[in-house]
């Protein structure tokens, strides 16, 4: 099987610049009936493979890198302890790890033993680890000695396993004394102890290309996170369209900036660059220093960048002039990407950022491409291999180019009667939510979109986030990123806020920019600057100056902002301190 996955990669890599062309011929790879992406591919390439694999670059900006033969030989080390700790395939297991080698070791270990990995973020409490661990049935953890004290109420007869022990000392000075086996006395085992192990290579552990892979919990802005359950085919084939969309080749150095725990970063910085025989290459900061990053670029001939629109926005505010050094393409991911910084990039270094869409349950699905047109604040065409159709959510009648006067509005969907090999098998637990995912022969994102007579689909807003104001339809993401035109604005948020006479009137929640603060002549520019470059309905008639809540992965909370307008206006509330309306400037009514 390992040939034929690398057949179907090879097809990619020689399509790059040909979007047409690879969407016409790919097809995703039959794995067979005996499947596991780990062995069958990461040990298959990594053997004897002296080329880097992964690259960590730390705050001071000291470095180390692993090769492709080092990772299969740890991971083989890691897979063998857990696996005389009890952990068996099938099994669950939290990793909940930053970015440092024992992350990547470890999720590839547990891979190769047809176990399965539940990537969870540092950022969570123990409240949110008895949830996970109970509906992830989780048998083991993973987890840094800093770490250890969050599951001290968590229940259950799982494996625990600690990063940083030492023999005879505490592990990282929250966990009690080791015995000289290597086994903390308070029942956490060393990970470390792995690393005297001499084994083989792990044997194959017979899995199937539709066994359990990955267990995500999504990062939900309106309810409790769901669990996404993917395959040992679904993530690891179906991310050769992320690998595709990012223009990822052999031997490229690719930084990804992303949270370990999220979806995200098994995209970027695990499954498309070893997919493609690259480095994964990471860049740790406690702090975001646009400087610093723009300098480990140069110095380490970074390739490729993956970054969230937000490190964009704060880099186009830094000095871009030394250029982009290697960088060949630039990515950004994980909300929609406002044209402004596109073309403040473009004008600093030459490229463009190429925008794309996925979601946890699924890989990247659609993108603009390498060698493609990129349309301003468009996402790009469906990429090779994955059915992505727009469908009017009233008729679930298919929204086509061709019946597009302009363009038409409608939901993001996969066409399941074409098998999409990237979506999640479902969300574990919850049959009621599968079933209306999986409505009317589609699975549903619950994204808005609309499609021009080219194909290129253009995020409108979550179907929760769009709202009416004066019988017109706002996609708050057209009506934030001409806010962020601004100079003062560094993020937005669009919501709806009750009015009498109009039913709702749209309100912006604004983050300011370093070196700007709230007062009447910004809160006047800003609004002069919105009634400028907005259609009359679109019209900001409110801006606030507010902490933009946002969840552990970095999406905002509009519906937290939206909660908040409809509390202040059930309670009588009066105008808050730091809100601005379009009715104190005279000047600006119309």
């Amino acid at each position: 099987m390992t040939a034929t996955y690398r057949a179907a990669r090879d097809q990619l890599l020689a399509l790059r610049g040909d979007h047409a062309r690879a969407v016409r011929e790919f097809t995703f790879p039959d794995v067979g009936d005996r499947w596991n992406w780990g062995v069958d591919w990461f040990d298959a390439v990594a053997r004897g493979n002296d080329r880097s694999c992964l690259t960590i670059v730390e705050q001071d900006e000291s470095s180390h890198s692993w090769s492709y033969d080092e990772m299969a030989r740890r991971s083989d080390q890691v897979a063998a302890r857990l696996t005389a700790m009890g952990v068996r395939r099938g099994d669950s297991v939290v990793l909940m790890l930053g970015n440092q080698v024992e992350l990547w070791e470890s999720m590839l270990a547990v891979i190769k033993m047809g176990a399965v990995v539940m990537p969870t973020t540092t950022a969570v409490g123990p409240g949110d680890l008895v949830d996970r661990m109970e509906r992830g049935v989780a048998r083991a953890v993973i987890t840094n000695a800093s770490e250890v004290h969050k599951f001290d109420d968590v229940p259950g007869d799982y494996v625990r396993v600690a990063v940083g022990g030492n023999v005879g000392g505490n592990v990282g000075g929250n966990v009690g004394g080791t015995d000289p086996a290597g086994t903390a006395t308070d029942g956490w085992e060393r990970h470390e102890a792995a690393y005297d192990l001499d084994v083989p290579p792990t044997e194959h552990p017979g899995t199937g290309p539709d066994d359990r892979m990955l267990l995500y919990f999504t990062s939900g802005t309106t309810s409790r996170p769901k669990l996404v359950e993917h395959t040992q085919r679904s993530y690891p084939v179906g991310h050769l369209s992320t690998m595709y969309w990012i223009g990822l080749q052999p031997g490229d150095v690719h930084l990804n900036i992303s949270s370990p725990g999220w979806a995200k970063h098994a995209w970027s910085s695990f499954f498309a660059p070893w997919a493609a025989e690259a480095t994964a290459f990471v860049y740790n900061y406690s702090r975001f220093d646009p400087a610093a990053l723009l300098r480990v670029l140069h110095t380490h001939e970074v390739t490729s960048i993956c970054a969230p629109p937000t490190v964009w926005r704060m880099l186009i505010n830094s000095d871009l002039s030394a250029g982009p050094g290697s960088l060949r393409e630039v990515i950004g991911a994980g909300e929609p990407l406002n044209p402004e910084v596109i073309a403040q990039v473009e004008r600093a270094w030459g490229l463009t950022i190429r925008d794309g869409y996925g979601q946890t349950e699924m890989t990247a699905a659609v993108g603009n491409t390498p060698g493609s047109t990129v349309k301003p604040g468009s996402m790009g065409r469906p990429l090779p291999g994955c059915p992505v159709v727009v469908v009017d959510p009233v008729t679930n009648a298919l929204v086509t180019q061709a019946d597009s006067e302009g363009s038409r509005e409608g939901e993001i969907c996969l066409d399941l009667s074409q098998h999409p090999v990237p979506l999640m098998t479902g969300y574990q637990g919850d049959e009621q939510r599968n079933a209306d995912a999986m409505a009317g022969g589609f699975y549903h994102t619950g994204d808005v979109a609309s499609v021009d007579a080219d194909g290129y689909i253009s995020f409108v807003g979550r179907t929760d986030d769009v709202f009416k104001a004066s019988d017109y339809k706002i996609s708050p993401f057209e009506v934030e990123s001409v806010l962020i035109e601004h100079p003062a604005v560094a993020e937005a948020a669009v919501v709806p806020a009750p009015d009498p006479v109009r039913l709702a009137v749209p309100k912006a929640y604004i983050a300011l920019a370093p070196g700007h603060k709230p007062g009447e002549d910004v809160a006047r520019s800003i609004l002069a600057h919105a009634r400028e470059k907005l259609a009359p309905w679109q019209r900001v008639r409110r801006i606030e100056f507010y902490e933009l809540p946002k969840t552990i992965s970095g999406k905002i909370r509009r519906v937290e902002l939206r909660g908040r307008e409809n509390e202040l206006d059930a309670a009588g509330a009066g105008q808050p301190e730091n809100e601005w309306r379009d009715d104190q400037f005279p000047d600006l009514k119309g």
